[in-house]
């Protein structure tokens, strides 16, 4: 098993920054579909991180990866990652609320997991993370409801569009360990970013209109705020935090963000969750813990240990 990173009082710092900064995403797309569809918001997230990644690139003088080949990874990246990703997220958020968009979106570390079993031998599927798993499904089953397994309409199609979305994100970091790993992970989500935008660009006036920049200031705002902060800027935080503390601590960011999302969503867009979506997210939450597996090994250590 890998060995657990501990967790800095400046890397936990981050962890919750990048909490913040990505629950106040859920409510900010919710407000840009008010005005404009969920394939040009899309396009619009793309479009302005790339920006701000390569940037980062060109200052820090990282290389430019050429060929065809790792252009081509990036271009499978960037249609998992971002394009499906994100517009199952915004299609899906037309019809439910941001707070449990958000709630179901922390399936994607269950998802990760099933994923990474059957993709890689070093992460076999053990009993703690099977259960784990179990928890997870169970969550999801419970915020749900009975109605969305026996009936079809919009609301529960909403729902397992944003579980696709969760899975795509599964699905990319797997294909990302497997082919990109011995990139910069700046260099490679540039790359990514830039392919996504331009599967956006033409989807987006295909479906919905050529893009008009005659928005309302709200509108801009919020697509300033999701695509330049909780998507550009949320990667270099994402990425500061994975290297001080591992992957295994950053996964705690998909439990921070849910109440963050879900208060915002309250307080500026009158959302209200049933009982049923919050103890669904309890169920989501226990499975997430077992999943990171510290708990279990505080458990299991002998009470005369020293700490």
């Amino acid at each position: 098993m890998t060995q657990q990173k501990t967790m800095s009082g400046t890397a936990w710092a981050q962890l919750i920054l990048l909490a913040l900064i990505w629950g106040g995403s859920f409510p900010s797309v919710r407000v840009a579909l008010d005005e404009i569809g969920p394939f040009t918001a899309v396009m619009h997230r793309c479009l302005w991180a790339m920006v701000v990644l390569w940037a980062v690139v060109l200052v820090t003088g990282k290389q430019v990866p050429r060929g065809a080949k790792i252009w081509g990874y990036f271009l499978i990246m960037g249609l998992l990652n971002n394009a499906l990703a994100f517009s199952f997220l915004a299609w899906g958020q037309l019809h439910i609320e941001s707070g449990l968009t958000a709630i179901f979106n922390s399936f994607t570390a269950v998802f990760g997991v099933v994923v990474a079993a059957i993709a890689f031998a070093d992460e076999k599927l053990t009993a703690p993370k099977a259960i784990g798993v179990a928890c997870g499904v169970l969550g999801v089953a419970t915020a749900m409801g009975l109605e969305t397994l026996t009936q079809i309409d919009l609301r529960s199609l909403a729902q397992l569009s944003v579980l696709g979305a969760t899975l795509c994100y599964a699905l990319a970091g797997s294909f990302g360990r497997a082919k990109l790993s011995h990139l910069p992970p700046i260099t490679a989500s540039a790359g990514m970013l830039t392919a996504s935008t331009l599967i956006m660009i033409p989807v987006a006036t295909l479906t919905e209109g050529v893009p008009s920049l005659d928005l309302l200031p709200r509108t801009w705002f919020a697509i300033s705020y999701y695509s330049l902060v909780a998507t550009g800027i949320a990667y270099l935080l994402y990425y500061s935090i994975l290297s001080k503390a591992g992957s295994g601590n950053l996964m705690l960011v998909t439990l921070l963000l849910v109440p963050v999302a879900i208060l915002l969503g309250h307080v500026y867009l009158d959302e209200v969750l049933l009982t049923r979506h919050l103890a669904g997210f309890g169920i989501i939450a226990l499975g997430l813990v077992i999943l990171d597996g510290r708990l279990l090994r505080v458990l299991r250590r002998p009470k005369g240990r020293a700490q």
